[in-house]
């Protein structure tokens, strides 16, 4: 049976700072496959923020580096100390990786509820056929929609709301309890600050992340 995990003891932590461009001049094919950025200056462990062309399937998406070299590191895989195999990926064309630093933590949120992912359904069906025949198109955008305790003070949301305000790409990073499984991944914020609720209940504020690509776990 596999392990339950709840919604205690949850960090979530939003990008406080980004690294200047280090310029990816490839990415491998192979399992597991290597990234090649002369003097990257990256430690084993860091969290990057990727621009890429060609491998689409790593765009807009965040990772955790592992088995350093001087010019060279591989993107660690949900298991931990092993590259992510991209054999099977399109073949890179040119890209950027920017260091990230979680350091502002979201301390407010009272639920979460995700959506997206699902696909746009395109119809195949013919005059043949005697029932609808659908293949998967594009998938949606996830969306992680959640309510804080409304204070306009606290960091997290003068944090949020001002990324809203921007309009500006940053990456998240939840963390199930102290040494437990990790979800990082990049969006916008849509946060106005703006105070809700019921009668005599407590006062929130609605926040929403729309993932661009894909999350990336790890198990801890």
């Amino acid at each position: 049976m596999a392990s339950v995990t709840k919604w205690s003891n949850v960090a979530v932590a939003m990008q406080s700072a980004i690294g200047s461009a280090l310029v990816i001049t490839g990415i491998t094919k192979a399992d597991p496959g290597v990234v090649t950025s002369a003097g990257h200056g990256l430690s084993n462990g860091a969290y990057i923020y990727l621009n890429i062309d060609g491998m689409h399937q790593l765009d807009e998406r965040v990772f955790r580096v592992c088995n350093i070299a001087t010019d060279t590191f591989q993107l660690e895989e949900v298991s931990g100390g092993t590259g992510t195999d991209t054999s099977a990926y399109d073949t890179f064309t040119s890209g950027s990786a920017y260091a990230l630093t979680f350091g502002t933590s979201i301390t407010t949120a009272v639920d979460m509820n995700v959506s997206g992912g699902n696909f746009d359904m395109i119809d195949t069906t013919t005059i043949h056929q005697n029932q609808k025949s659908q293949v998967p198109g594009l998938s949606n955008a996830m969306s992680f929609e959640f309510n804080n305790i409304w204070d306009p003070t606290d960091a997290g949301q003068v944090a949020m709301k001002s990324a809203s305000d921007a309009q500006a790409v940053r990456a998240f990073k939840f963390t199930f309890g102290t040494g437990g499984k990790i979800m990082v991944f990049s969006g916008y914020v849509g946060f106005t600050g703006a105070p809700a609720g019921s009668a005599q209940d407590k006062v929130t504020s609605q926040a929403v992340i729309t993932a661009q690509g894909t999350p990336t776990y790890y198990s801890a």
